[in-house]
């Protein structure tokens, strides 16, 4: 049966992935334009909103904790709850394999880069969320649907370019359907039964990965049946919980090679502007940091901006600083983390441009200091597909209510197929029907971006409109 949808969908799969990660040779390097068109999104909305990112940092902080909220603001969950449930979207198994893919190919250099990558992200992020918030809309039942297909579809109605917009949003929800099942669904339901039977060491659990997945599905099923309240509720614990155990877990093998961590920095500054180096030099180290960073935070692609849609504010503006804090939590700490995890332990120049598994690379450094740690680290990659999964479930509800329309029907056989699907991808081989989705998740970033290009004047009179707002307030 595998082979056969692979052989099916794989002619479509690889002409998506051909598209979206075409790649051009630029001094010796292959820079995929994809990763040209997110970074160059961060660049310039970084540059546009006078560096957003670093001076709204402390106001984001304090919006999160909840010090400008109200009793009466609109919306389903808090602005924290919307953060935690946009990065458990964006924490997933890609902080733990994709950094380690990424060192092992372009060196310690790789990870200065994915840190630029992710701060300009923030302003990317900012964009998107202030869109999300201020472009929603209000159902029938009192609960809010936002995000990209919204704000394309009337934020660029308002700009005169009815059309446009609206087949755009379509377009993006439509991808995010399909695009859901794979990324968010099949493809963590996958990693974490390979993850749970290799830890457990179960023959019965290999021969019958339907299990796990039957088991995965279930307390998927607990979670989302309940819809964006049940799920905020769920990230707002598990997320603070899944963070703390993997960073506290690899602070506790960098503090044991604390000797090597000097050493570690000046590798990272070296082989970031090193003129020599892998994968064509300088510019590949740089394409390769920024490939991670922007598939690991999707900065650029809108996804978080549908859960951010959902807190209770009335500020668009201050949802924005919220999700500016995701890029910097997902990029900057989480995978500089697993970064510094294998440069102090196992890295080995010898390891660059093999192909060496992300998850094995990252386990064998965690084990080579402690070797019971895989055990936290299973735990911890577990934990970051789960809440991965109920994220991009309602990632994917919300842009099939948007094509198909909103209703209860609707809404649970949604997430009955979503469940399916959880169950499906732990016992194939995953191929072109990943490779399919992959593509989707990706090839949204390009009617994302152009709407936000174009409503970047909207982004930036609604924050000159909130600058009152960054005083911080009185006891703060």
């Amino acid at each position: 049966m595998d082979r056969l949808i692979d052989d099916a969908m794989r002619p479509l799969a690889d002409a998506a992935s051909a598209f979206v990660f075409y790649s051009v040779p630029l001094f010796g390097a292959d820079v995929p334009l994809i990763v040209l068109w997110l970074v160059a999104g961060g660049v310039f909305f970084t540059g546009y909103l006078r560096f957003v990112n670093v001076r709204g940092f402390v106001h984001a902080i304090r919006v999160a904790a909840g010090r400008y909220r109200t009793a009466d603001d609109a919306g389903d969950v808090s602005q924290f709850q919307a953060l935690t449930t946009a990065v458990s979207g964006t924490v997933g198994i890609g902080n733990i394999a994709g950094v380690a893919v990424a060192i092992s190919i372009g060196g310690p250099g790789a990870t200065f880069w994915l840190i630029v990558s992710g701060l300009l992200g923030m302003s990317t992020k900012f964009a998107e969320c202030t869109l999300g918030v201020l472009y929603r809309r209000t159902n029938a039942d009192g609960s809010v649907s936002g995000g990209p297909m919204h704000y394309l579809e009337r934020g660029l109605a308002d700009r005169g370019l009815r059309r446009l917009g609206r087949g755009l949003g379509a377009f993006y929800a439509a991808s995010m359907v399909v695009g859901c099942l794979g990324i968010g669904s099949m493809f963590q339901s996958n990693q974490a039964t390979a993850i749970v039977v290799d830890v457990t060491g179960s023959d019965l659990l290999a021969e019958n990965a339907w299990l796990v997945g039957t088991a995965l599905a279930f307390f998927v099923g607990l979670v989302i049946v309940g819809g964006i309240r049940s799920i905020a509720n769920t990230t707002a614990r598990l997320v603070p919980a899944m963070a703390l155990l993997y960073v506290v877990s690899a602070l506790v093998i960098i503090g044991l090679n604390a000797e090597r961590v000097p050493a570690a920095f000046v590798a990272i500054w070296n082989g970031a502007f090193a003129p020599q180096g892998v994968a064509g030099g300088l510019l590949g180290v740089m394409v390769i940091g920024f490939r991670r960073a922007v598939f690991s935070n999707e900065a650029g692609l809108g996804s978080a901006a549908i859960a951010h849609a959902a807190a209770r504010t009335a500020k668009p503006v201050s949802e924005g600083f919220v999700g500016l804090l995701e890029p910097f939590i997902d990029t900057v700490v989480i995978c500089t983390m697993t970064a510094l995890v294998i440069i102090t332990t196992i890295y080995d120049p010898a390891l660059a441009n093999q192909d060496v598994s992300g998850v094995e690379l990252t386990a064998r450094a965690f084990a080579s200091t402690l070797p019971f740690s895989s055990v936290p680290l299973a735990i911890a990659a577990v934990l970051f597909a789960f809440s991965t999964m109920i994220a991009w479930a309602y990632y994917g509800l919300k842009a099939f209510t948007y094509l198909a329309g909103e209703g209860r029907v609707r809404d649970l056989g949604f997430k009955a197929f979503y469940c399916l699907s959880v169950v499906v991808g732990s016992s194939i081989t995953l191929g072109a029907l990943v490779d399919l989705s992959d593509a989707l998740i990706f090839i949204v970033a390009i009617p994302n971006l152009i709407g936000l290009y174009l409503m970047a004047p909207v982004v930036k009179r609604e924050l000159e409109r909130y600058r009152p707002e960054l005083t911080p307030p009185r006891g703060s």
